[in-house]
């Protein structure tokens, strides 16, 4: 532990360029080497945090303001990121279902994952924000659909537009449990932070797309301008957000779908996706991984194991029963429930975003809203999915090819 000390006295000690060097050397190498051992780049990354941060050879000490600002704007980039890539019109082509199984999808692991916290002895407010985190989810597998030819499947396509209804189903209620827990609860506030949300959200999804979109549209061929102005749309509806009490990440997710439309085949919004995939996205997995004390975490596994277990069952059975019940309805073959079922359990993007958004909200008391034990458990969960998620997706969507080729969007369905 002495030796140990000695060389984090010397790393803390470097020039900040030193510092930088090795921040852009851990973005540049971690990704490639998770290829190589098929790890989502995610991993590597929050677990590159976890050696260079304060539990492990703290390269960068405790007051890191650029580094945290770097990451608070890649938190905000990931969402807004997330808006801008739904394919809006495959959840145009089968609305009705994705609505539908984007309800499920979201309303089943809610429920679940709220009735294993309180079950566990979690307060109601951090029972429901712990539910809420397992209602949304990343589209981790969708690559591979896309390499397999089956983005045109009609099972697909509800899922890729269920992401959208189960992102804002899960951050709409996310944001109402924050704000009562800063606030405390009252029937009036709780009123108020309802029409509050009732407002802002059409006020972003319609007002913001239509002043974007012309914004956007008066800069289209100044592609420094149009990227500002895009920065500018992210940085309001954070500030919006902000200001009813709502968590930033629910302004910058909404202003991404406002803006959708406007910023497709612009290369500004090329260029904005590529500096925050490159730079501050990935910066934001890592100051995650500084969060990870190793005894903390092994701890929270072993003496907490059944709390850990019955979160990843809720996970699961909720959006395993989500897949069967829409699939059934909609016809769909075990081998495409299936793979829509893989398709919805890595919780990464929305659910990590929130989590470390709760673990650092406090009530007047100074008490956290996720505790150091939850957010433990968040990434296990988080680690787990993200790797399990793929590898059943690799399994089960080369079956529901080779079962539901004719089946498209536009077309009929093949029961199973």
């Amino acid at each position: 532990m002495h030796v140990l000390d000695i060389i984090r006295t010397h790393l803390l000690a470097l020039p900040i360029l030193i510092k930088t060097a090795l921040l852009l050397a851990i973005i540049v190498g971690v990704p490639p080497i998770c290829r190589r051992v098929k790890l989502p780049a995610v991993v590597g990354l929050i677990l590159a945090g976890l050696v260079v941060g304060p539990h492990g050879l703290d390269f960068f000490g405790e007051t890191r303001p650029v580094v945290d600002f770097f990451a608070e704007l890649g938190k905000l980039l990931l969402l807004f990121s997330a808006g801008l890539e739904v394919d809006l019109a495959l959840f145009r082509k089968a609305k009705n279902r994705s609505i539908t199984f984007g309800v499920l999808t979201a309303l089943l692991p809610l429920l679940l994952g709220t009735g294993v916290a309180a079950l566990f002895g979690y307060s109601i407010i951090a029972a429901i924000v712990i539910g809420s985190l397992l209602a949304s989810h990343t589209l981790l597998g969708l690559p591979i659909l896309t390499r397999l030819g089956a983005t045109h499947l009609e099972p697909v396509t509800v899922t890729v537009g269920a992401t959208v209804m189960s992102d804002v189903l899960s951050l709409i209620v996310f944001a109402i449990c924050l704000s009562t827990f800063r606030n405390g609860f009252s029937a009036l506030s709780v009123a108020t932070q309802l029409i509050e949300i009732a407002i802002f959200v059409p006020f972003i999804l319609l007002g913001v797309s239509w002043l974007g979109a012309w914004l956007l549209k008066k800069v289209e061929k100044n592609e420094d301008a149009y990227f500002v102005v895009m920065i500018v749309i992210l940085a309001a509806a954070g500030a919006i957000a902000d200001k009813i009490n709502l968590p930033g990440i629910v302004g910058a997710f909404l202003a991404g779908l406002a803006v959708n439309k406007a910023t497709q085949n612009n290369p500004a919004k090329e260029k904005l996706q590529f500096f925050g995939n490159s730079l501050f996205i990935p910066i934001f997995f890592i100051v995650t991984g500084f969060l990870i004390n190793p005894p903390s975490f092994v701890s929270t596994i072993s003496s907490n194991f059944l709390l850990v277990a019955a979160i990843i069952l809720a996970l699961l059975v909720g959006k395993g029963i989500a897949s069967e019940l829409t699939g059934r309805a909609f016809g769909y073959s075990a081998a495409a429930r299936r793979t829509v079922w893989s398709l919805t359990l890595p919780q990464v993007a929305a659910t990590l975003a929130a989590a470390l958004v709760a673990y650092q909200t406090l009530n007047p008391a100074g008490q956290r809203l996720l505790d150091d034990k939850m957010m433990n458990v968040v990434l296990v969960l988080m680690l787990t999915t993200a790797i399990g998620g793929p590898i059943l997706t690799e399994r089960f969507a080369p079956q529901m090819l080779s079962r539901d080729a004719p089946v498209t969007s536009s077309g009929g369905n093949r029961a199973s």
